[in-house]
């Protein structure tokens, strides 16, 4: 695997500051009534967390299940357990080995179909998750009443989250030090596999620091283990712009996370202005939040008070 190869299977990794929502309504808005489910689009490596707070408070919410990265789809193998078997965990094929991007939009484009018909949809999309409900939104307007841009990649003048990574307001990104944890040649096992049960002290460390540097040890533990091994290629460098004519007309929100070392600040400020500038009669709602890549359990509670804040406006 070719310097360059690598560098584009990293852009996929991520996961998860709110300021200004817009006035403008989508197609939806006001001829579906009842209590919003939010739909959380899956982020990298499956990640697709479905807070219970949100639930108590109310309201339905489904993370979206995509092929290949399914509890029945066998990432979790015997060779990845403990002791692990790294030769065969290199060697073996992945279940999303044939699944393209354009699948995963399909699975969460049917789930928000079926949340659509039972009221208001908030559509949630963290870190690469950013990407995939701007092509989401593309394909039903209608069904989507909000969408929720969570530290996520929103691309606008460039296609592609890859393309953001490479500009002077993405340079200081520390994405390349997952580039560590990569197990396995994705030409022969047919997905970009991270051993994320690697215990070697600094390369964790590095890991650390670029999702949740103010974390304990222990909740980016918790996190590592909620990844899946395997994700899927090519996610980094899919034309993923909102159409004017879709895209556009959803009311959005973009939650800042102002320590984020995956998706620096800066670059997270640039899809903001650059999107507000497609669509200046409907400007993102911006929200800051204290904290980095992956919010620790004390910030997720003050994400999700913004979750409800906007949720209430539909």
């Amino acid at each position: 695997m070719t310097k360059h190869t690598r560098r584009k299977a990293i852009t996929v990794a991520g996961l998860t500051g709110l300021t200004g929502i817009a006035t403008a309504s989508s197609a939806a808005a006001g001829e579906r009534r009842g209590v919003p489910t939010f739909v959380f689009a899956a982020g990298a490596n499956g990640v697709s967390g479905v807070p219970n707070e949100l639930v108590l408070r109310g309201y339905r919410c489904v993370g979206v299940d995509l092929p290949g990265q399914r509890p029945t789809d066998a990432q979790f193998r015997l060779s990845y357990q403990a002791p692990q078997d790294l030769a065969a965990f290199a060697t073996e094929p992945s279940p999303l080995a044939g699944v393209t991007v354009a699948d995963h939009i399909a699975a969460t484009v049917e789930t928000v179909r079926r949340a659509a018909a039972l009221g208001p949809v908030v559509l949630v999309g963290a870190s690469i998750g950013g990407a995939a409900i701007s092509l989401v939104a593309n394909q039903v307007p209608r069904l989507i009443d909000l969408l929720v841009y969570d530290t996520a990649f929103c691309c606008g003048t460039l296609p592609t989250p890859g393309h953001y990574l490479q500009t002077d307001e993405g340079k200081t990104t520390q994405v390349m030090a997952l580039l560590e944890f990569m197990a396995a040649d994705p030409a022969v096992v047919g997905a970009f596999r991270s051993n994320w049960r690697i215990a070697d002290p600094v390369r964790l460390a590095k890991a650390k620091e670029a999702f949740m540097s103010d974390s304990t040890d222990a909740e980016f533990h918790t996190f590592l283990n909620s990844m899946m091994p395997d994700e899927l290629p090519g996610k980094g460098d899919v034309d993923s712009r909102g159409d004017l004519r879709t895209w556009g007309r959803i009311p959005r929100v973009y939650v800042r996370h102002l320590r984020d070392n995956i998706i620096p600040l800066a670059l997270q400020d640039r899809m903001i202005r650059e999107a507000d500038e497609r669509t200046p009669r409907n400007r993102f709602r911006v929200f800051d939040l204290d904290t980095a890549h992956v919010p620790t359990s004390a910030k997720l509670g003050e994400l999700l008070n913004i979750y409800d804040r906007v949720a209430r406006t539909l």
